[in-house]
């Protein structure tokens, strides 16, 4: 089995170390230890990372989280680093691929596409087709509430029908693997994709994804 998760763990936790704690992410008012904050606590806290779910326990969970976050770095990297938890389902290979895989990978993206003069990363196909599972398996409840059908298109990968079409029709968005998830997760400003279809349908689309 291909881990992304395991490796984009160790990849992101690489690079919050070379940022640092201050530095600034695509999740609009975290830096990046407020991120790795945010992933320890999903993990470990399922009693407070109900709040990312519940308005009434939001309160509650930023409140950990900050004061998580304020900790000394290179340890909060390490608990990011060091996994699971022995007694969370997410400590079994299988099911840490299934819950993590799209998480890590598109935090990662957040850092690393944050920084100034960010590049692109080149995968192998193998990654890729990964990837792509990942995001089809999710895509259905990424884009249900959509105001126009959907078609997922990475060029030499897989394509995959999102939402049907509705009366305005469809939007196809086509673009690397590694964009597509992006644009898809609502990092839209940063991902490079190309959307097709009748105009109309592409002012709702984007419309609707703006400030995801």
């Amino acid at each position: 089995m291909n881990r992304i998760a395991q490796s984009e763990r160790q990849a992101l936790c690489d690079t919050a170390l070379a940022v640092g704690a201050k530095a600034p992410t695509l999740c609009e008012g975290w830096a990046v230890s407020d991120l790795l904050a945010h992933l320890v606590l999903r993990e470990t806290r399922p009693d407070l990372a109900a709040g990312m779910m519940v308005p009434l326990l939001a309160g509650r969970l930023q409140r950990a989280q900050d004061k998580l976050a304020g900790h000394y770095f290179p340890k909060l990297v390490e608990r990011v680093r060091s996994g699971p938890p022995s007694w969370t389902p997410a400590a079994v290979p299988q099911v840490d691929e299934l819950m993590n895989r799209m998480e890590f990978f598109v935090h990662h993206e957040d850092i690393l596409r944050a920084q100034p003069q960010w590049t692109a990363r080149q995968f192998d196909e193998q990654t890729q087709r990964a990837l792509w599972a990942g995001l089809t398996r999710m895509s259905g409840l990424l884009f249900r509430r959509s105001p126009v059908g959907v078609v997922l298109v990475a060029d030499g990968v897989g394509r995959r029908i999102a939402r049907p079409p509705t009366a305005l029709g469809n939007v196809a968005v086509r673009g690397g693997v590694a964009e597509v998830i992006l644009w898809a997760f609502g990092r839209t400003e940063v991902a490079t994709v190309k959307l097709v279809g009748p105009t109309p349908a592409v002012a709702a689309l984007e419309k609707a994804t703006r400030g995801v």
